[in-house]
């Protein structure tokens, strides 16, 4: 008996095949011989692996459906009982322990005797890949098979993390991220946090930074729009943003006679200047003899720069130093992590920025992140991880700011031809610009029960993962649909969670304990004065 008859008869025989198509195929199952164990008390469910001979091959395939199409009004084993299979992949010669392999090269024939998937089988199918790996979890299947993830399939390609609010997604992201640091603690990863979950999360391996903590982002960084955002607003008045830019490049001029950017230096480029000499450009043309008539939109213009710098909201873009210095090489260091210093992760605490600037930042974040690895001609790859994308990349073309939509894209497209890869993380699919979450190849979907964000990320995934989707609206909190190239199979997965005091701080509030107690009134003046002074 070879390799592959024996590994057959290790596993309890279940049916036969009935039907074939290219990647599904449906089981009868059969009635028990005496003496044999009743299917009912066979381990056949939702998710179960059962394994079929092809002429060449073991062929696996997923359990996706479980029907009788003519049921009796009473429990009869006459019944015809159906098993609907997702085929996922096999193993071509079990001699020469080729290992499993994705796809089928030969499909199981009619009548073709189907068995249940044993221990053995899971170990081989979920085993570890011959690549760089981390551990994140356990597959559903069998709480003892680990479940591992491709670092540089996962990492330089893209991937996304979806699921509803409350489903584990921050979880995930953190056992990711931790479990890959582990083997790769010389990483370069840059998290985006729109609330202050993830701070206390990597503990000593992360850097955070926030306004007023570390986070210095000086206007000069800003490319001409995205400062025309903040200064002149949402509305773009084109006389505004056109007196904006000419005094801009005016007071760039003198640093780019010194760094001999004469004939290269543009209103984007990120050089320094000084917000006083702008403001001296409009005073100086305001006041000249040959006086414009659009004085009003220059006094607005300056008018608004002055509230910005008085504002302390924005003291990390328009905060005053002593003197003016090119700080771009200092501040590259900090967000990306060279050296790193056993510090891989930064964490850029977005909660203190200003609401309607939070987009323009997103936007100069990943632009710059973008253009270091463009003219960077050193091996240093980058990961951008964008929580709560669909708030800078919206489907609605009226909402959000364009320019971080393109920003986000440009990476999505080409970010891996230079070595910046990105992560998607959205409880909203449908709410995401379309596109982008197709730009991922490779998918965690948490538990979803809207059918539109289903049929999103249905409509992103190959066609032979759609019976696996079929799970997310009974997934468990913690459990995810991993399908991809950052996986080694399509599976079902249970993430290890992270220890308690390093989950990220995104836990629903516990209303029933909190208003069980009285509430002193110093929490209100407490809470005024942080509002007040933009302290959180």
């Amino acid at each position: 008996m070879d390799g592959l008859a024996l590994a057959l008869c290790k596993g309890a025989r279940l049916g036969r095949v009935i039907a074939v198509s290219a990647c599904q195929a449906v089981a009868l199952l059969e009635k028990p011989h005496p003496g044999t164990p009743s299917d009912r008390n066979l381990p056949i469910e939702m998710g179960s692996l059962v394994k079929m001979r092809t002429r060449v091959s073991v062929a696996y395939g997923m359990v996706t459906g479980l029907r009788v199409p003519l049921p009796s009004l009473q429990v009869s084993d006459k019944d015809l009982r159906l098993v609907e299979l997702e085929l996922v992949g096999e193993i071509r010669d079990m001699d020469t322990l080729a290992g499993f392999q994705r796809g089928v090269s030969a499909y199981p024939a009619l009548d073709e005797p189907v068995y249940l998937a044993g221990p053995e089988d899971l170990a081989q199918v979920y085993a570890r890949p011959k690549a760089a790996t981390a551990p994140v979890g356990t597959i559903h299947q069998n709480g003892t098979v680990p479940a591992y993830v491709l670092t540089d399939e996962l990492f330089g390609k893209h991937f996304s993390i979806v699921g509803t609010t409350g489903s584990g997604k921050s979880c995930g992201l953190a056992t990711i991220l931790r479990a890959v640091i582990d083997y790769s603690p010389n990483a370069h990863v840059i998290l985006l946090d729109p609330h202050n979950e993830y701070s206390a999360t990597f503990g000593d391996r992360a850097v955070v930074l926030s306004p007023g903590e570390g986070l210095y982002l000086p206007y000069w960084l800003f490319n001409f729009e995205e400062l025309t955002e903040i200064v002149v607003g949402p509305d773009r008045n084109p006389e505004q943003a056109k007196i904006l830019g000419e005094a801009v490049l005016a007071s760039k001029q003198s640093f780019f006679a010194k760094a001999g950017l004469d004939k290269f230096g543009t209103v984007d480029t990120p050089a320094p200047y000084r917000m006083s000499d702008v403001l001296r450009v409009l005073d100086t043309t305001m006041g000249s003899l040959n006086r414009p008539d659009s004085v009003p939109s220059y006094q607005a213009v300056k008018a608004r720069i002055l509230a910005l710098q008085n504002d302390p909201r924005y003291g990390f873009v328009f905060g005053t130093r002593l003197t003016l210095r090119d700080e771009l090489s200092d501040i590259l260091a900090q967000l990306f992590r060279v050296p790193v210093n056993g510090r891989p992760v930064t964490i850029l605490d977005l909660s203190g920025i200003p609401s309607e600037v939070v987009n323009v930042v997103v936007s100069v974040l990943c632009r710059l992140t973008f253009d270091f690895a463009l003219w960077n001609d050193t091996t240093l790859p980058l990961t951008i991880i964008c929580e709560e994308a669909h708030r800078y990349a919206s489907r609605d073309k009226q909402l959000g700011f364009a320019a971080a939509k393109r920003a986000l894209f440009r990476i999505a497209k080409e970010g891996r031809k230079y070595g910046v890869s990105l992560c998607v993380v959205t409880q909203r699919p449908s709410d995401l610009a379309p596109g982008l979450l197709s730009e991922c190849n490779t998918i965690f979907a948490f538990r979803m029960t809207g059918q539109e964000d289903q049929e999103i990320v249905r409509g992103a995934l190959p066609e032979a993962s759609h019976g696996l989707m079929n799970f997310l609206p009974a997934l468990r909190n913690g459990e995810a649909i991993a399908v991809g190239e950052g996986v080694s199979m399509p599976m079902r997965l249970c993430f290890t969670p992270p220890a308690e005091e390093r989950r990220p701080k995104s836990a629903t509030a516990c209303f029933a304990s909190a208003w069980a107690n009285e509430v002193d009134a110093s929490v209100v003046e407490h809470t005024i004065e942080r509002w007040r002074r933009g302290i959180r």
